[in-house]
This record gives C-alpha cells, structure tokens and sequence, in this order.
C-alpha cells in the first residue's frame, strides 16, 4: 500500500473514529463535575497557542481559569488539575484502543516483506536449500522485562481490549458503555506493585495474548514452508527477566525468583488444561477419551498445587499417542487441532517463558569477597591477591558455602537464589531458567565470579547447566570486550564449559546505560563495532556468537525501529538467532495484540534470515567506517560536554519529574542504584533518566551531538559525504531515522520559560540550540522537509499522541513552577507532578 493509501486509511480509521469516540467520551460526567471533559479541547487550544506565542505555562493555566472555567479557588483549581489528568489518561487508553483495532487493516497491504511473500520470493530464486537449513536452526527470542512503564493493571487491559473489539464492529452502545466503565475504572496502582504483582501482569498478557499467538505464528510459517517438514519448534521464544532481574532492584529475592517460575509453570498448565477440555469436545472416541481424560486430571492439579508438576515427556507422549490412535482408527479427524496442541507444547515445554537471572557485577564482588573473607583467604578484599590467584580459586578451589553464616542480605539472598536454580529447573524443565546475565561487565571476573559461585553453591562444575551472559554496557565494558572474551576462551575450564553449552556464548551490549555513558551515535555505533569483533573473536575460537540486545524502548534506550535495526546488521556480525528485549509500554503497543505480535515478530525474522541469505550486500567501507568513526567522536564531545556541565545533574533534578518517578506507584524498583546521598549519574537508572527527558519533551539522549558532529563535517566542506552516508548505510540511516522520531516527540515550547531563568536559563538554551541543529542537519542529509517524511502513519499517530497529551504536560509544567515558587499547596502540586507522568508515558508508547 503506498504512504498515502495507507495515510488515507489512518485518517478513516484512526483519526475519525478517535475523534467520534473521544466526543462521546468527553460528554460524559463524571465524578459530579460537570463539563470537565468539554473544556479538554479548549484548554488544548489555549495551551497550543498559548506556548507557541511564548506564554508560560503558568500564564496560561490562570488566564484559563479566570477566563474559561471560572474558577478562581486555588483549591478548586488543583481539584480541576486532577480531573483534566484523569480524562486525559483515558483519553489515551481510547486511542490505543482505535489504533490497535485498525493495526489489521493498517498492515494487509503493507510494503513489508511477510513469511509467505519472503518464501516465495527464496523458492523462485533458488536459494531455498540455503533457507532451509537456516530455517531449521534458527530462532527469535523475545524477551519481556518489567520496566515501570507498563504498568496497566488487568482490568485496564481487559477493557482495552474489549474497546478494540467493539470498535472493530462500531458498536456504539457498547463503546459508550464500556467508556463509562473506563471513567469510573482506577488507571493506576494504588500501592507500589511488588516485583511478583509486576511478573503477574506480564504473565497475564502471556496467557491471554502470546499463547496463542506464538502458537498461531509457529503453525502460519509451517504452513508456508514450501517442500519441508516443518520442525523447528524454537523458531520464536520468548524470555522473561520479572521476578529473575535482580540489578538494581533490592526487592527481588530469591523467594520471588521461585515464585514466579512457579506462576508461570502453573499459568501455561491453565492454557494447556483450557485447550484440552476444548479438544475433548471434538475428540469424542472411545479410544482417546481415556488417555486425555488422564491427562486433563493431571493438568488440573497441577494448576493447583505447586508441589505437583508435570514433566515434558508426561505432556507429550499421551497426545502423539493420541495422535496416532486418531491417525490409525478415526480417519485422523480433527487431526490439526490435536497437532495444533502438540506444537504448542513443544514450543512451551514446562516452562511457558525462560526465566533470566541478572545481577550487577559489584554484587558479585561483595559476594564473592566476603566467602573469601569467611574462609580465610583474604582479610579485607580482593586486591589483596594478583589476577592469576584469584583465578585459580574461582575456577579450582573448592569451597562449600552456607548462606546462613553471612549476615549481608545480598550475599544471603545471592547465595540462596544459585543455590535453588537447580529445584527451578527440575520443576520447570532445563529451558525454564538457563541463563546468568551480570550487568556493567567489564573483565573476566564478571563471568568467573558467577562460575565461581555456582560451583560453591553446590553445583558439580560439569553440571553447570547455565549459560554465564556478560553484558557489556559502558564504553569501557565495550572496549575491554574483546580482550575480555579471549581470556576466557583460552581458559580449559571455560572452554570446556562452553563445550557442554553446545559451543554457544551469548553476549549482551550497551542496553540501556550505553546511551547514557556515550551519548546517542558512540553507543549505537561502538555496539556495531564491539559485534563484529566479537563475531570474529567466537569464529575464531570455534564458538557461535549469540547477541542479545536491550531493544523495545525508545532510541535513546536502545530502540526504535526493530525491523530497519536488524535489516540493516553487517555481514560481518554473527546472526544465529535474533534476542531483545521489549520493554515498557513496547510490550503491549508494539507485540500487544495477536496481529500485532504476529506481524511484528514476522519482520523480525524476515530481516534475519535476509541476513543470513543476502547479508553480503551490508557492508559498510573502509571510508564510511572512517567518517562513521569521526561523527561519532565529535558527536561524543558534544554530549561528553553536556554530561560535565556543572548544571546537568541539577537541572535534572530541579527542572524535570525526576525525583517524582521513584514518588509514582509505577514500578517496584527504586530509580536510581545505591544509597548515595548526592545524585551521579552513574548510579541513574537508565529508566527515570531517559523518561525525565521525554517528560519534559526535550528527548536529549535520542539526538543530543548529532547536529553539532554533522554542522562541523558541513562547515569542512563534507555534507556531500555524509549524505552518501544516509544514502548508502543502512546502519547510519537506521541511526537517524530513529533519531529523527526522538526529535518529533521534542515539543521545546514547552520549556521555553526557562531561557528566562537566571541559574538553568543558559542551560535551556545549550539544549535547545542543539535541538535546531540537529534537525536541520538531519533534514539536511535525508533531503527530507519534515521529520518522519516517509513514516506517514507513524508521524500521524506521534502527532496525535502528543496533541491528547499537552493539556496534561502544560498542567505538569504549571505545577513545577509553583513547586518552584514555595506554592501554599507544595503538597498538592507535588502529587499533580506524580500523577501527571502516567498519562504523558502510556502515550509516548515508548518514553523509557
């Protein structure tokens, strides 16, 4: 479908039909104020011409309550504030809700290359032998991660997607209905959620979306698959870091480690007992009936009692079994639907989702250093031995360890967890919890110290059935990585660890903390390169290099567009499977519904298996590779600069919602790491640090360097270099493109009265002019004239976001200036920042 086909259905089907809703939504009473929904549009239309005239927030909040509302009680006002946020968060849910409903219609003829067209496409030009092989070992593994943006609770997301179905029908009763459901229904927690109630969400949506939809996805390839036996039952996996990402998060112990491998056991023996009294009602011959009825008894108590598990081969020797009994007796009746059940079990096993275990790597250091303290090898730290002796200790020393002679709650809690990952994998199955990731790797010992400590806690070290996951994140993790790497492969032990790992070394790079250290373009760009030394590294060692990417939120996390990031991987970077995470609200907007799932997760694997049959066109030059490297570095001083700035850390904290991410019940873990007094940057979490920006519309780590890296290359007589650099690299013209929808969610308007203040004014303005320099610069080397030019839909669905929401952001900003001013109702005004941040998250899609 062309851009303006497709622009032509999102007017009809989004933009009208929102707009139909969003009127009948905005005339309904709530809360007995009357008329708080109607002035919605006119408080927009005053803080839209309000901002772009120069006015403050402030400004045009109090002309709008003396003028329009009439109220003049400062009570009252705040009282108002409150209204206009709660109509607005579901004003948000409403549209969600429309365009999830037009996702289908949106992408039936879309340009991108689908399963079906991308086999035909192979069949015909004769490379199918090649993608057969490819096809059997290849997978995708999609991992969901809690991040406190994704915090609608199960009833929000019920009643979304009831919307989404009734508005797919215009069933005009209903939506007016189930919007009055919507108003009266509490959008967000009441308390904190703890790390268990953050997994049961996530599960919720795994139960009642990616079931089947993986399921669907799995049986649409195999029956597209031309000349083959379709068997490759991990083609899509899914992963899951709730309950097992303990980095940062002080209330993830243990305890909820085990609990949250037993919810999802449990939960998958639910979808598998439901599909089974399903099958029941078809499968009505006598021979079957008692092998299912045996079956269906065994799932049930193991719905219900933890203790009582069903192993693998107890799921699916019975229904082969039952397979073949339909197949020798009944004319194979019903056969699909049985088959249907079989592949859903061989694609889930026991264990519905891989649990992942994560820890920073100073955890293990105090870990590992008080057990050699305990033991009498060091007094007081690990400096007191060389390199080569600590070595020799975590890999040959035996030492049995007792979690309960530690009195530190992380090496309690650390040496407890290790020790019980082989009671979750007896329960779950081996694929239920298989992999140790350690944060801010940045040597050998980050994963020595995790070989180290299993075998300490009782595992036989040729029986360590965990892949060890070094995620290098910092620039330094990344520069040391290949290095890091060597050492280890050289290491019999290591090696022969790897041996019983099948010769596969997964490796994590930059996440989110990349971004944050090294600005937009360094990050993005040291990853690519850090890959493909790496690739070279395991090639040479005899080792599968397996890359898992923090992805899924926007791109000063990591994100953007999936699809154009992998399409455009060089040749030279190891491609055997496809991991990222999702995160955020990424879970439910990108892979939220089954279609979306589906089609997204298409992409995702179409543009690995180009890779692997075409990648050798993705090769980036010696000359490119040189200028890449030099935009980067000058793009690294610019932000370099900015991070030292003496106002940066204050204007975060004083000028932004920082402080009030950690205030909102969003998520469990805290916003930064540690317990210092004095806020550094290091110890920001990636998440409250990216979504401050965003809050204010200013989006700095998705841009900020760019402008001024390409205005110097300009200035030089360059441009029509690095022009050719859009035109020719995909790597590069991924990179901006997704930094091209940072700066459309910019909206520095809203700001603008800070060029005014006499300690941040000046700040303000360095942030601002580097904004105009970016997207002129941008424009400048697409040839485009607007941002997103050739994203229509996309640029549409941003614009309307961002439209819903400014009322709510003019209310945020107005409420930190009176914060600013010592206001009477401080208080209150604090909760108006609090409460403001959901609305403004759950639109962006992808704020953090």
């Amino acid at each position: 479908m062309h851009q303006t086909e497709r622009l032509e259905t999102f007017k009809k089907s989004v933009t009208n039909k929102f707009n139909v809703y969003n009127s009948l939504f905005l005339n309904l009473p709530y809360r007995n104020i009357e008329n708080v929904g109607m002035l919605i549009p006119l408080l927009f239309d005053q803080c839209e011409k309000g901002l772009k005239s120069g006015k403050h927030p402030q400004e045009i909040l109090d002309t709008f309550f003396k003028n329009y509302a009439d109220i003049n009680d400062e009570k009252e006002q705040i009282d108002f504030m409150f209204r206009i946020i709660q109509y607005v968060e579901r004003q948000v849910v409403l549209y969600d809700s429309v365009e999830d409903a037009a996702f289908p219609k949106l992408h039936e003829h879309s340009s991108s290359l689908s399963i079906k067209d991308y086999f035909q496409f192979v069949d015909k030009n004769k490379n199918w032998d090649k993608l057969a092989e490819q096809l059997s070992t290849f997978s995708a593994r999609i991992v969901f991660t809690a991040h406190p943006t994704q915090f609608y609770t199960p009833a929000v997301l019920d009643i979304i997607a009831e919307l989404r179905s009734l508005i797919l029908d215009d069933r005009i009763n209903d939506i007016d209905l189930t919007l009055q459901q919507l108003g009266l229904t509490s959008l967000i927690n009441a308390t904190k959620p703890t790390p268990l109630d953050e997994a049961k969400n996530i599960i919720y949506i795994l139960r009642n979306v990616y079931y089947d939809a993986v399921g669907d996805l799995f049986s649409y390839i195999k029956s597209n698959v031309p000349n083959s036996n379709f068997e490759n039952h991990k083609i899509m996996k899914l992963g899951f870091w709730p309950g097992g990402d303990r980095d940062g998060n002080p209330f993830v112990t243990a305890d909820i480690t085990k609990d949250v491998a037993d919810e999802l056991r449990v939960t998958l023996m639910k979808c598998y007992y439901n599909d089974l009294k399903e099958l029941r009602k078809k499968l009505t011959f006598k021979q079957v009936q008692e092998p299912l009825n045996k079956l269906r008894d065994s799932l049930y108590v193991a719905m219900f009692n933890r203790n009582q598990t069903v192993d693998y081969q107890d799921l699916i020797e019975p229904l082969e079994a039952i397979r073949e009994t339909l197949t020798e007796k009944y004319h194979a009746l019903y056969i699909k639907d049985l088959e249907h059940l079989i592949d859903k079990v061989k694609i889930f096993k026991t264990h519905f989702a891989t649990l992942d275990i994560r820890q920073d790597q100073s955890k293990h250091i105090l870990v590992v250093e008080s057990i050699l303290k305990q033991n009498g090898i060091i007094k007081d730290n690990l400096d007191e031995l060389d390199q080569a002796a600590l070595v020799d200790i975590l890999l040959h020393k035996d030492l049995k360890v007792d979690a309960a002679d530690f009195s530190d709650d992380i090496v309690k809690d650390t040496l407890i967890n290790i020790s019980q990952l082989k009671e979750i994998q007896n329960k779950n199955g081996e694929e239920g919890c298989n992999r140790y990731i350690i944060s801010n790797s940045e040597d050998i010992f980050s994963v020595l110290f995790v070989y180290g400590l299993f075998r300490w806690c009782g595992w036989d070290a040729d029986k360590i059935t965990f892949d060890i996951v070094p995620l290098f994140e910092t620039m330094n993790g990344m520069d040391g990585a290949e290095a890091t790497m060597e050492a280890l492969f050289e290491m019999p032990e290591y090696r022969a660890h790897l041996e019983r790992r099948d010769n596969v070394q997964t490796i994590m790079l930059g996440f989110s903390d990349g971004t944050k250290d090294g600005g937009y373009l360094k990050a993005n760009w040291s990853i690519l390169k850090t890959k493909e030394t790496l690739s070279k590294v395991c090639k040479k060692n005899g080792i599968k290099a397996v890359f898992f990417d923090g992805r899924g939120g926007p791109p000063a996390r990591g994100g953007g567009k999936t699809h154009r990031f992998y399409a455009a991987q060089t040749k030279d970077v190891a491609n055997h499977e496809i991991q990222l995470t999702i995160q955020g609200q990424t879970i439910t907007s990108t892979y939220g519904t089954k279609e979306q799932f589906m089609h997204n997760s298409e992409q995702l694997l179409t543009a690995g298996l180009s890779n692997n049959l075409f990648g050798k066109e993705n090769v980036i030059s010696k000359d490119s590779r040189k200028l890449m490297e030099e935009l980067s570095e000058l793009s690294f001083a610019k932000y370099d600069a900015l991070k030292r700035h003496e106002m940066f850390i204050p204007y975060l904290e004083n000028k932004s919602t920082l402080k009030y991410y950690t205030k909102a019940n969003i998520g469990s873990r805290p916003g930064k790491r540690g317990n210092k007094a004095k806020l550094e940057l290091t110890d920001l979490r990636a998440i409250s640090f990216v979504g401050s920006w965003s809050q204010l519309k200013q989006n700095v780590p998705g841009y900020f360097g760019i402008g001024t890296a390409i205005k110097t290359l300009k200035d030089d007589g360059r441009i029509k270099e690095v022009k050719t650099l859009f035109k020719e690299v995909p790597f590069f013209k991924a990179l901006m493109l997704n930094s091209m929808m940072s700066l459309t969610k910019c909206y520095f308007e809203l700001t603008s009265y800070m060029k005014e203040d006499p300690e941040y004014g000046d700040f303000w303005k360095i942030l601002h002019k580097e904004y105009e320099l970016s997207k002129e610069m941008l424009l400048l080397i697409s040839g485009f004239d607007i941002l997103m030019q050739n994203e229509g839909v996309s640029r549409e669905s941003v614009k309307i976001r961002e439209n819903i929401v400014l009322p709510l952001l003019a209310i945020q900003q107005y409420a930190l200036q009176k914060i600013g001013q010592n206001a009477k109702f401080k208080e209150e005004y604090e909760k108006i920042v609090t409460r403001s941040l959901y609305g403004n998250i759950n639109a962006s899609r992808n704020s953090a």
